[in-house]
């Protein structure tokens, strides 16, 4: 397997001290969300990351980690979906690759679900509403988190906002595709020529398209989303 870590983001909704950097680079006390991560990331021979807010202070962690750095040089106009496609040319053929958001922290075993499950996987956090709860009220959880609809453990829809109750699992921001899965999704993003379209509307869209099918793999370790000030306090609490 290969992975590409999608860490272009500013993180804007963070407090305006911590904006200084790129968003994968948020310090959690002493350490950032990049070196929380640095053992998972240790087990694929091939590493790509999308950079591009203040993409020179990634320089030290691109080399000491060998990740091959691509640039999204319109990452103020473009979305995670445009990064990924950046990485195309690069990536080795016929082989699996699993798409990681630069500002998630979770645990090094996943890599373990990831590798001995064939075909195109999504991870699901089943413990996902009793951590959201300690992030935000349950007012803001309805307006912030997204459906993840799953029959007979494939995924039927992903992103839609919250109208009803609350979905059993959450999308964590990380997926593996097939090589073959990744060139039918490249195909589908240059044909609806959207650069700005989010990464859950373009896989449900897949989806819903008959494009892709993804299998779901529930998941039930610490997951942590770097998005405000609240989730670098909680995390600071439960990792260190």
């Amino acid at each position: 397997m290969q992975i590409v870590l999608l860490a272009a983001g500013r993180g804007t909704r963070l407090p305006k001290k911590y904006r200084n950097r790129p968003k994968c680079l948020t310090k959690i006390g002493s350490n950032t969300v990049f070196d929380f991560n640095k053992k998972f990331f240790k087990n694929f021979d091939k590493k790509i990351i999308i950079t591009g807010y203040k993409r020179k202070m990634l320089e030290k962690n691109i080399k000491e980690n060998d990740f091959k750095e691509i640039e999204n040089k319109d990452f103020r106009r473009t979305n995670m979906v445009h990064s990924l496609m950046l990485s195309n040319k690069y990536l080795k053929k016929n082989e699996d690759i699993v798409v990681c958001y630069g500002d998630v922290i979770f645990n090094k075993n996943i890599f373990v679900i990831l590798k001995k499950n064939k075909g195109n996987i999504m991870i699901g956090n089943k413990n996902w509403l009793k951590y959201w709860k300690k992030r935000m009220t349950i007012k803001n959880i309805k307006k912030d988190a997204e459906t993840f609809s799953i029959k007979k453990n494939i995924l039927k829809n992903i992103g839609y906002k919250i109208t009803n109750k609350f979905p059993k699992y959450q999308y964590m921001g990380i997926f593996k595709l097939s090589y073959k899965s990744f060139n039918l999704l490249k195909s589908y993003y240059m044909k609806i020529n959207n650069k700005k379209i989010d990464m859950t509307s373009f896989l449900n869209l897949c989806i819903s398209k008959n494009i892709l099918k993804m299998k779901v793999k529930k998941y039930s370790s610490f997951w942590h989303e770097i998005d405000n000030l609240k989730e670098i306090i909680i995390a600071k609490k439960e990792l260190i």
